[in-house]
């Protein structure tokens, strides 16, 4: 007999709801992080920053930009509206039925695209990696890699689809810790795993496999507490499915326009010196840093209430959401941004020189982390503006901006890459951020569905002084690179911790001392 499935609340109205779901999104957003930063810490260590260091990093690029493409990025954009629409509107049966139909759609697509890439495996470096082709031995490991770790696209899609369910439900603990087990697999993996290989750094690219494994069994046990296992059912014909599919052409290009950019930098930066996709590739980390922490568990907690408050038809309430979520965004992306451009050689240092990671490593890092770091804002707001296109279910006008970003951006690249090397590649993607923010504000404001108020006036006022509070006390209190480049590991990563504590604590001070209080990020 089967049980029934656990009436879950609708997506939060209060500022409690909101609050709490991104206050465990992020803590657990922000463990994962920790984890990716250790992660990296253990690679650099290891294996440096050179040929075989970019070889795999290509290799994982690959599967797991089509991960945030497709499983977080198209699929999720696409899925959530219209699994929280059926679920609202048609009732349990008609969930698992979707459900079942979409698990086994999605299966077959992914599975087929893997298999295609696994058999052409050099001709996808050979695209995503050109500048391989001039070192045979790194082209073929990073092939080799590619053939081993792109069967986690598949994995990853369908932990995407269970995470997809469960924030629909409000159940956004399991989703937000799933990454952590990624880290944590692949940081064995290169500890134990890689001594026991002809070519350790293999080890890694097991790793991102076994990975996949693992995250999937992590978020299959709670769908199956809900009574909500998927049953693989393709069926292209059921009207649901064809919608998603149907929406998620134009997300592809909508909500990833940014990894798209990013891509794009990789396949510059192999024709660059030996090291440069591994330099992109920390600074891209450090970013990952604050945008994650908020932008994507904001924009992961506002998308199934946004699109609640648009399938009941309450315009006003969907209207406060995203002022929420721009409060939100603005208050936290504009000092990590500022800050991470300050602190850049010091983080570079205090994180990765160690091991095989040089002095030149860390100078090169931090200067693509100070270009990259311009752009966080832009990254967050994307990250809140697309959402609230996709909740409404318009494809078209984010995929219209989206492609507008991506010219301009391999416009820059090309003008910037040559005078700046990967550091242009870097300012290119920030420049593009900005470019695809601004064109989504625009068309919010432009279709009557969000317009900025009159109290921002105030708030940006506040945020400015406290930016600059803040920005002042973080040049006085930094010591020279020098400094970083001679004290030993522990000493650098304590002094930075605490310096990253007196800079959050003098922003949020003159924050208060200039009038802010918690009522301006409430949501009504």
């Amino acid at each position: 007999m089967t049980n029934p499935v656990p009436q879950q609340p609708t997506p939060p109205k209060t500022s409690g709801g909101l609050w709490r779901s991104t206050f465990i999104v992020s803590a657990l957003t922000l463990l994962s992080r920790i984890a990716g930063l250790v992660r990296d810490m253990v690679f650099m260590n290891l294996f440096g920053a050179g040929r075989l260091m970019d070889a795999f990093l290509v290799a994982f690029k690959i599967p797991n930009f089509l991960r945030r493409l497709f499983a977080e990025g198209a699929f999720s954009q696409a899925f959530v509206p219209v699994l929280t629409e059926v679920k609202t509107q048609k009732g349990d049966k008609e969930v698992r039925r979707l459900i079942n139909h979409v698990a086994g759609t999605l299966t077959v697509i992914i599975g087929g695209l893997s298999v295609v890439a696994i058999v052409f495996a050099p001709a996808i470096i050979f695209i995503f990696a050109p500048g391989f082709r001039n070192d045979a031995f790194q082209f073929q490991l990073a092939s080799d890699m590619l053939r081993i770790t792109f069967p986690y696209l598949l994995l990853i899609s369908l932990t995407a689809f269970a995470g997809g369910i469960l924030n629909t439900y409000q159940r956004f603990g399991v989703s937000s810790f799933t990454p952590v087990l990624l880290n944590l697999t692949m940081i064995g993996c290169a500890i134990w795993l890689s001594p026991l290989l002809s070519q350790p750094i293999m080890a890694l690219a097991w790793g991102v496999l076994i990975a996949g494994i693992v995250q999937l069994g992590f978020q299959w046990v709670p769908l199956r507490k809900m009574n909500l296992m998927p049953r693989f059912r393709p069926n292209f014909k059921d009207p649901e499915v064809k919608r998603i599919l149907t929406l998620m052409i134009p997300a592809m290009f909508g909500v990833s326009v940014s990894q798209i950019n990013l891509l794009l930098d990789t396949v510059l930066a192999s024709f660059l010196m030996p090291g440069s996709v591994s330099w992109l590739y920390t600074a891209d980390r450090l970013t990952e840093l604050p945008l994650g922490l908020i932008g994507i568990a904001v924009a992961t907690v506002i998308l199934p209430t946004l699109s609640a408050k648009h399938a009941s038809k309450s315009d006003a309430e969907f209207r406060a959401t995203i002022d929420w979520a721009m409060r939100v965004i603005v208050m936290v992306g504009l000092p990590a941004s500022l800050a991470l451009g300050v602190l850049a050689e010091p983080l570079m240092a205090a994180l990765f020189h160690h091991g095989q990671f040089t002095e030149i490593d860390v100078l090169k890092s931090a200067a693509a982390l100070q270009a990259l770091a311009g752009g966080i804002l832009a990254f967050m707001l994307i990250k809140v503006f697309a959402p609230a296109f996709y909740a409404r279910q318009d494809m078209k006008t984010p995929v219209r901006i989206g492609i507008i970003a991506m010219v301009a951006n391999m416009v820059l690249n090309l003008i910037l890459v040559w005078p700046l090397q990967h550091v242009g590649l870097s300012l290119a993607s920030t420049l593009a951020a900005f470019i695809n923010a601004g064109l989504l504000y625009k068309g919010l404001h432009q279709n009557g569905i969000y317009r900025m108020q009159k109290p921002w006036l105030g708030l940006m006022l506040r945020f400015l002084i406290a930016n600059s509070v803040m920005v002042a006390l973080l040049l006085w209190i930094t010591p020279s690179i020098d400094w970083w480049f001679d004290a030993a590991v522990w000493p650098r990563v304590g002094y930075v911790l605490l310096i990253c504590l007196a800079g959050a604590a003098s922003y949020g001070a003159a924050l208060l001392a200039t009038g802010f209080r918690p009522r301006h990020i409430r949501h009504p």
